[in-house]
């Protein structure tokens, strides 16, 4: 199985990850509705099943609900876990005690005592700032609780900040989680990518299938009837999937070429860049199976760059 190191000398985790946003949330997603408990329990052994032991969740992912449902999840397997869950600033955590108060809870849903990655969920410095964060992560380090450090959705400035207050202290940032995908570039252009290449620090990207734009089971025919969010992104009107037309020939044509989907092109367009871990969502079964099949395999150099500039 690929593997890959958080950062410098953070865990060593798999090279593709399981986003658990959708798992347990009933506000942003149809969990109860359309998927539920079991849907989510079979997900996770049918990644666990494919080698694919990374999980990233976060205590706002349905209000605990989704390290509820992963800390139950792990007690059932024998195959060691690695997982990623993130502290939310929220404005009446007004002390750097909050920060670990909330790792505690955190891993009191998680029914563990060490966690492989704890992050920053968005840069919200209300009366806490950066420094704060990272030397009471640091901290965490040292005690044994959490094995790295990382942020998420940090421009490359933030990320710089939190690089140099954890580098006081002995630590390499290991992470930026943002998103990124063939659909959602920002990082290339705004600096963010390049900086943390130049400070060792792995980008986790998450949406890393554009809302599952890039499985490319949606058509004009078809986005007629979608619901939620989707209906009001241009991207999924018949106007906007025609002019993506391009990259979704291309996408199949690699697709006959290694006998994998789209969706698993796209991946491995992220992983084959190298310092970056997709975690994509997986709401059953099929779609951890099919996350899977990213692995194992690699598009050529030419390749990774012919659907950059399909994509654009």
């Amino acid at each position: 199985m690929q593997t890959i190191k958080l950062g410098a000398d953070g865990a060593t985790v798999t090279a593709l990850g399981v986003g658990t946003w959708a798992w347990g949330d009933t506000l942003f997603w149809a969990y109860g509705k359309d998927f539920g408990a079991d849907d989510v329990a079979e997900a996770f052994q049918a990644s666990v099943d494919a080698g694919v032991t990374f999980f990233d969740t976060a205590e706002v992912y349905g209000f605990g609900e989704s390290e509820r449902l992963i800390g139950k999840f792990c007690k059932k397997t024998s195959q060691p876990i690695q997982i990623a869950t993130k502290y939310f600033p929220l404005p009446w955590r007004w002390n750097r005690s909050a920060i670990a108060e909330a790792l505690t809870a955190s891993l009191e849903r998680l029914q563990t005592s060490q966690i492989s990655l704890y992050q920053i969920h968005w840069p919200l410095e209300f009366l806490l700032k950066t420094k704060d964060f990272m030397e009471v992560l640091a901290a965490e380090v040292k005690t044994g609780r959490i094995q790295s450090v990382g942020v998420s959705n940090y421009s490359a400035e933030q990320m710089t900040q939190a690089h140099q207050y954890l580098q006081a202290k002995g630590i390499a940032l290991a992470v930026n989680q943002v998103p990124y995908s063939l659909l959602t570039r920002q990082i290339e252009d705004n600096g963010t990518l390049q900086k943390a290449k130049q400070l060792g620090v792995t980008i986790l990207a998450y949406s890393p299938l554009a809302q599952g734009l890039l499985t490319g089971k949606y058509t004009a025919e078809n986005v007629k009837d979608l619901k939620g969010a989707r209906r009001i992104d241009p991207r999924f009107s018949p106007q906007g999937l025609q002019k993506l037309a391009p990259l979704f020939a291309e996408l199949q044509n690699l697709s006959e070429k290694y006998d994998k989907t789209p969706a698993q092109i796209s991946l491995n367009w992220l992983i084959s860049q190298g310092n970056i871990v997709p975690i994509p969502g997986a709401k059953n079964a099929s779609q951890a199976k099919q996350n899977a099949g990213a692995l194992g395999w690699e598009l050529t150099p030419d390749e990774i760059e012919l659907l950059r500039q399909k994509s654009k």
